[in-house]
């Protein structure tokens, strides 16, 4: 999961070295991360719509998906043009939605108790891939930003190997669904699961908006002599990285306290932290660092447990597709959030209060998801926590 997830943001990552390297303003550089997440929501779409999650064997669909991620990443290796470049970047969000989703329904099939936490270490996986490349442009300041593409190839590579070779299902399995495209009209009649929905939704509005942005805004720390010389790559890993703590505690906590209180309450620190981060701009270095990295924690600590809720919440013959039909609605949403940012960045005069265009998106979460626990039906989850 891992190197497959480390192509995500191999181009972001590297995003001041292709800026160069193409002369490419502002704008074409979002869309440089917004093509991935494009690709992602038209091949979860895809996906959902045909059951392909619910109908063909997972660890084979996954390293299938891999294989074609890392050719896809690798393409933008032949320097195609802006054009090319934009089709690679689409054409690796739409293999990795082959990748992702089914990872987390496979996670399930091995855990019925735990399952929070069993889903909050995948997703803190995810969560050290997509860090990754940032690590690498951290490490080799002054290296060709190719070497970054093809590592993370090379590490989606290896997880097609491992997925291929050395995974299979868990004894907890789902039934096999027939292809039916109406069955994705019956996971959105779910009131619960849209619930979950919308709380998602709201989390996603923040997360890859921060992850995309955040070395801009730290160049731009680090412009205004807010952190030392030569940070901005290394914070950004640190920032996302630091995630797979709130992961193994998101997931520890939800399973003890429930799905709904661990998800509202995660998103109300990572929405705290949207206001703490631009105000903390003002203070010294350590400070910012400090309410960066809670932020990183917090903001990435329930993603998990929205995905887990849905497979505990939805038809357990349609949780592959519900599941992707999440992800594929929320990543749709990550492509206005990440969009907007550059734009709010140029009205604000810089980046510094930037990071307050994603606050309504956790004041949103924690509303759907105390409604959620409201509900008879969130006995469902967590054994009854909810």
């Amino acid at each position: 999961m891992i190197g497959a997830m480390a192509c995500w943001f191999s181009t972001t990552a590297i995003g001041p070295d292709l800026a160069a390297h193409w002369a490419l303003s502002n704008g074409q550089a979002a869309w440089l991360t917004n093509a991935v997440q494009i690709g992602f929501v038209l091949g979860a779409l895809a996906s959902s719509a045909v059951n392909l999650p619910d109908i063909m064997p997972m660890t084979r669909l996954i390293a299938i998906a891999a294989i074609l991620t890392a050719l896809a990443n690798a393409a933008v290796l032949l320097e195609p043009g802006f054009g090319g470049l934009l089709l690679a970047r689409m054409a690796t969000g739409f293999a990795l939605a082959g990748v992702y989703p089914p990872a987390l329904k496979l996670m399930a099939t091995w855990f019925v108790t735990g399952r929070g936490l069993a889903m909050g270490l995948l997703v803190g996986a995810l969560t050290v891939g997509s860090a990754a490349p940032h690590l690498l442009r951290a490490l080799g300041q002054g290296l060709d930003w190719r070497l970054v593409v093809a590592g993370a190839s090379i590490a989606a590579l290896s997880s097609a190997a491992i997925f291929g070779l050395a995974v299979r299902e868990g004894p907890h399995g789902f039934a096999r669904a027939r292809f039916d495209p109406r069955q994705t009209v019956a996971v959105l009649r779910n009131r619960p699961v849209r619930l979950a929905n919308l709380g998602y939704f709201g989390h996603m509005w923040e997360l890859y908006a921060m992850w995309a942005w955040f070395l801009s805004f730290s160049i731009a720390a680090m412009q205004a002599g807010r952190l030392p010389v030569g940070s901005a790559s290394g914070l950004t890993f640190a920032v996302i990285a630091s995630g797979v703590i709130g992961c193994a505690i998101g997931g520890w906590l939800s399973d003890r306290i429930g799905r709904c209180l661990t998800t509202a309450g995660m998103m109300t620190i990572s929405g705290c932290c949207t206001v703490l981060v631009c105000l903390a701009w003002g203070g010294p270095a350590w400070l910012l660092v400090l309410v960066a990295i809670v932020w990183g924690i917090s903001i990435i600590g329930d993603s998990a447990q929205f995905s887990a809720a849905v497979t505990e919440l939805s038809d357990p013959r349609l949780v592959g597709t519900a599941l992707t039909l999440q992800l594929a609605l929320g990543f749709a949403l990550t492509v206005v959030a990440i969009w907007l940012m550059p734009h709010v960045a140029a009205l604000l005069g810089g980046w510094r209060w930037a990071f307050l265009a994603l606050l309504p998106g956790p004041m949103m979460g924690v509303w759907a998801m105390m409604r959620l626990r409201g509900l008879p039906q969130a006995a469902a989850m967590a054994s009854g926590r909810c």
